[in-house]
């Protein structure tokens, strides 16, 4: 019966080592010079500069396919559209958005930045009117002929702007959305929304306050606020609280029921229908002193050139402009794509906003960008496609065309509620904060750094600090890696951290250091210091113990009286040392301490070696690049290891850092590529190798 179960407990023990896979190789110990003599050969490239250019500009079929699909990305999702699944839900968000976007501009910083250059560029100091008047200053000034000019600012301002984009565009600058990482980015947004609500506060309330922008101005805006709260009209805040509690319910029931429901309930719709005909008909804003809309300019102005007399002064301006515009563009999309898994091209961001900006300021608009608030209510009302922002801006073009007295009674108050509770979401990334305090610190700096720094500086201040900081960490990060002696896992060809895990030994002689960073001139000094720190081996130190050793020795060599050679074995290595008389102290160095040795009588003493440490491992799988400071300092502590007999090679050193270091010139005669190996693994065995056979790694070290 036990002869059974023993079989049985074997079988089971050979199935599991079969359906286990097995990673088993036998080969020789490489180091670069067989690698480059016997086993890589790089190939030849033989295409000359010309024929590179002309392949690069050679036109195909599949090429200019491409390159239109790139252009215009609309013409690969159009012709496949799901009507029957995304169109409604398309117009419905196209409709509630286009009447959030009738009142107000879309973006409020874009918007202030470009009224402050054209309040610059056309001060009312220009348009006074000598033949005015009457104790009115406004009949001294010529509104009429200054917001003309102004106006022509603002469209000359667009027009660089739209152009700067372009060329970045097509300069492949939207490589620097990389550095908007998910913190910043939503940090950054929650900032955004803070400004945003801060400023549909007065309309909430039906309170007037003076516009604040630059530093500080969301402080001195809610501090306006609230100075005037005493001045609320009780029917306005009443209308707009009504709207928000409403539209919070329909968002609730629409997240819960989304699977019953066949389309979200219109939410936005209802209010704006609702309260514009409660507006018209018991005359809110007569009546009840309610802000309304008002008055929508009809018609479209005829095309005409910008006044390019205005561009000396406007081109830094615009360059600032046309940043920020993208910068708060492509936040905005990295949002969303996280959310919905797409990926976004911040080049075509740049080429799509240029155009639009461009073509656009020849019928006198200002420059634009993404609008947080209506895209927000985009979403959140169920908008899939870009057909959304179609209708939105149709929607739009009608009112200004044609019918825009349709929405002159609307109550501003209730577009703040709309903006408000699309902007809940948005609040709703405050709880990165805790989460980012669990997994990484440096991260949660980020995040508190661009939300900080965007609310209290503005958002054009605020996100140029957070990118700065953001670039700083990943200096900080490199300037000061991680370090750690590794040690071999039995049986496995893994090395470990030695401090981190118990079954991690390290190999007697040897110590295996690892970065988790490349070398350069910000972090090099750092290295090599962390390098003798954690190796504990200084060889300034040994150095000195050996001089001092050397000293010691000389002088009791001319005081001895009768010396006595006798031979001592270390390690297959022959010393011969002297036996010190009775009357003098002997003394011993190991690993640059010493201890003293006193004795009664005539005694031998055998000197110990400096360091029982024989060979240095510098693991850099870690490393991606090297420049001619860090070449400077790796061939230095080389050279300082060496001269108290400790043997330091590298290992894991990718090909284009191998590549880097030929181009520095790193190797010369007396330092090879026998000292550099692919793997851990083979620089151990070699070091152990050269360790048990001195003589034959002094003739060879490709054994």
């Amino acid at each position: 019966m036990e002869q059974e179960e023993e079989e049985v407990v074997a079988a089971a023990a050979r199935e599991d080592e079969d359906s286990q896979l097995i990673y088993r190789i036998e080969r020789p110990v490489y180091n670069e010079t067989l690698i480059q003599a016997q086993l890589l050969k790089r190939k030849e490239d033989t295409t000359t500069n010309c024929q590179k250019l002309a392949e690069k500009f050679q036109c195909s079929s599949e090429k200019a396919k491409a390159a239109a699909l790139s252009f215009m990305p609309i013409l690969s999702w159009l012709p496949s559209y799901p009507v029957k699944k995304y169109l409604f839900s398309d117009v419905v968000s196209g409709l509630s958005t286009g009447v959030v976007q009738l009142p107000q501009g879309t973006f409020a910083v874009i918007s202030l930045m470009i009224g402050g250059v054209a309040v610059r560029e056309a001060p009312d100091s220009m348009f006074m009117n000598i033949n005015a008047t009457g104790s009115n200053a406004s009949d001294a000034i010529n509104v009429e002929l200054r917001d003309k000019s102004r106006v022509q600012v603002a469209v000359m301002v667009t027009t660089l702007a739209g152009l700067i984009q372009i060329v970045l565009g097509l300069l492949r600058f939207g490589f620097v959305a990389i550095y908007l990482t998910e913190p910043l980015v939503r940090g950054f947004t929650t900032a955004a929304s803070m400004h945003v609500v801060i400023s549909q506060l007065k309309y909430l309330l039906g309170v007037e306050t003076q516009r604040y922008s630059g530093f500080l101005s969301a402080i001195y805006s809610v501090k306006a606020v609230l100075s005037r709260i005493t001045s609320t009209n009780i029917a306005t805040f009443l209308l707009g609280l009504g709207c928000i509690i409403f539209l919070y319910v329909i968002k609730v029931l629409n997240e819960r029921f989304k699977k019953k429901l066949p389309i979200p309930i219109p939410g936005e719709i209802i209010v704006v229908i609702v309260s514009t005909g409660i507006s018209y008909g018991l005359s809110l804003s007569k009546e009840y002193k309610v802000h309304v809309v008002g008055n929508i300019p009809t018609g479209l102005r005829p095309p005409a050139a910008p006044n390019i007399s205005l561009l000396p002064n406007l081109v830094t301006d615009s360059f600032a402009i046309a940043i920020v515009g993208f910068s708060m563009d492509v936040s905005l999309a990295k949002i969303f794509a996280l959310k919905h898994g797409y990926s976004v091209d911040g080049n075509q961001e740049l080429i799509a906003l240029g155009l639009c900006n461009f073509i656009s300021s020849f019928f006198q608009t200002f420059a634009v960008t993404c609008s947080m608030s209506r895209s927000l209510v985009q979403e959140s009302t169920g908008g899939k496609t870009q057909i959304a922002g179609l209708l939105a801006s149709l929607l739009v073009l009608v009112v200004v065309v044609a019918v825009g007295f349709v929405f002159e009674p609307l109550p501003q108050t209730a577009l703040a509620a709309i903006i408000m509770v699309n902007l809940i979401g948005m609040f709703k990334q405050f709880r990165d904060i805790p989460s980012l305090w669990r997994t990484s610190k440096i991260e949660l700096a980020i995040w508190v750094i661009a939300f900080i720094a965007s609310v209290l500086l503005g958002l054009d201040y605020g996100l140029l600090v957070a990118v700065t900081f953001a670039i700083l960490t990943v200096i900080y990060r490199t300037q000061s890696p991680k370090t750690s002696i590794l040690g071999h896992v039995a049986n496995t060809g893994l090395y470990c951290d030695v401090d981190e895990y118990e079954e991690a030994a390290e190999y007697e002689g040897i110590k295996i250091f690892h970065s988790n960073s490349s070398v350069y001139f910000a972090n090099s000094d750092l290295y090599v210091n962390s390098l003798k720190e954690k190796t504990g081996l200084n060889p300034e130190h040994l150095q000195a113990a050996r001089k001092a050793q050397k000293k010691r020795k000389e002088k009791t060599n001319s005081n001895r009286s009768s010396p006595l050679k006798i031979c001592a074995k270390y390690k297959d290595e022959a010393v011969t040392h002297d036996v010190l008389s009775q009357s003098h102290v002997a003394e011993d160095q190991k690993n640059g301490q010493f201890g003293d040795r006193h004795g009664d009588s005539e005694e031998a003493v055998f000197l110990e070696p400096f360091s029982t440490v024989h060979s240095i491992i510098l693991d850099w799988t870690s490393a991606t690049f090297i420049d001619s400071v860090g070449a400077k300092a790796i061939r230095q502590v080389i050279k300082e290891y060496a001269a108290v007999d400790v043997r330091v090679v590298i290992a894991g050193c990718n090909r284009n850092l191998l590549a880097e270091l030929d181009t520095l010139k790193f190797f010369t005669k007396d330092l090879t590529t026998d000292f550099l190996f692919p793997t851990v693994h083979d620089a151990v065995l070699h070091c152990q190798h050269s360790n048990s056979h001195p003589s034959v790694a002094a003739v060879s070290d490709t054994t």
